[in-house]
């Protein structure tokens, strides 16, 4: 029986308690990771933890957390671990956030020179709560980093600032080396999948960036398995091309809990060999394309690469 002293369990996700529950499917041979254990790990770990700092890596139960922070790499997830979105495919904690953290920018900074980073990917919460949707946050976190350490690359996965006028341009002016904004899936499963985003404005989102500064990176990530098909990805594929995308992740989409939204099938790699081979055809400078592929999994060496063929293509014409 609970008593007075007896604090409250947060639930994580009030917004899917209600929902019907979805089991979850056994995972196939070409999914299956194995636990993290390795002392970089732990290492990683309590760096983060030190400097009160937040990762996506835990928050959204990566798959690829234990190969990533063995290699002292970590996405950095600012601006609190409460989103105020409900997406039915996320595992990032739903709720009322707390208020920003004015030390956030030089903690970040603190721990990416530690860890002696080439490449940091920095991403967030929704804060639909903030006037200017956190814009401001992110190009302080970016300042701050390029005091601190300023050889290291910047790759920002920002939340798309719906009905936030002027936002982008805040963060876009800070200067990331490369700018992510996931469209993460085809626009008929927006309502069910991504309820509180909305396809059109995420495509626009990323072609603003291009033309605010058309030498800036961009890059955007689909997940599948989630009931589309094939022509659909196409498509989505093409509309990216028609904004000026760089850069395409695709991965398969994993359920977090019994409430999260049904894995609709498992895709094979075999598939994911085609989806890279049609994607490069139709002009992506990168594309990343595999089952545990995710935003920001081997971010650094696929930024090299990006470069690279940024290079090759100017000097093909």
């Amino acid at each position: 029986m609970m008593n007075e002293t007896t604090p409250l369990k947060r639930v994580r996700h009030p917004e899917k308690v209600n929902r019907p529950d979805n089991p979850i499917q056994r995972k196939p041979a070409w999914i299956r990771v194995k636990a993290p254990v390795s002392k970089t790990y732990h290492e990683t770990r309590e760096l983060m933890r030190g400097l009160n700092l937040t990762t996506v890596c835990e928050e959204a139960a990566c798959p690829n957390i234990g190969e990533c922070w063995a290699k002292k790499h970590a996405t950095m997830m600012i601006m609190g671990e409460i989103c105020t979105r409900a997406c039915a495919f996320c595992n990032v904690a739903t709720g009322k956030p707390n208020t920003l953290d004015p030390f956030e920018p030089t903690n970040v900074a603190t721990a990416v020179k530690t860890m002696g980073l080439n490449h940091v990917v920095i991403t967030s919460v929704d804060r639909d709560d903030l006037k200017d949707g956190g814009a401001q946050h992110f190009a302080d976190v970016i300042q701050a980093i390029r005091e601190a350490a300023p050889d290291t690359t910047i790759e920002i996965l920002t939340p798309d600032f719906l009905k936030k006028p002027g936002a982008l341009e805040v963060v876009v002016a800070a200067k990331p080396d490369v700018f992510n904004h996931n469209l993460e899936t085809v626009p008929k499963l927006y309502p069910s999948v991504r309820p509180g985003a909305r396809y059109y404005h995420s495509l626009r989102l990323l072609e603003r960036v291009k033309e605010l500064d058309p030498n800036m990176f961009t890059k955007s990530g689909l997940m599948v398995g989630l009931g589309e098909d094939k022509d659909e990805v196409g498509q989505v594929m093409d509309d990216m091309r028609v904004a000026g995308i760089d850069f395409v992740t695709i991965g398969q989409y994993l359920q977090p809990t019994i409430k999260h939204h049904a894995i609709h099938r498992f895709v094979t790699p075999d598939e994911f060999a085609v989806l890279e081979k049609q994607a490069y055809a139709k002009g992506f400078l990168m594309v990343s394309a595999s089952p545990l592929t995710r935003s920001s999994h081997h971010a650094g060496e696929d930024f090299a690469k990006l470069k690279a063929a940024r290079e090759r293509a100017n000097a093909a014409k």
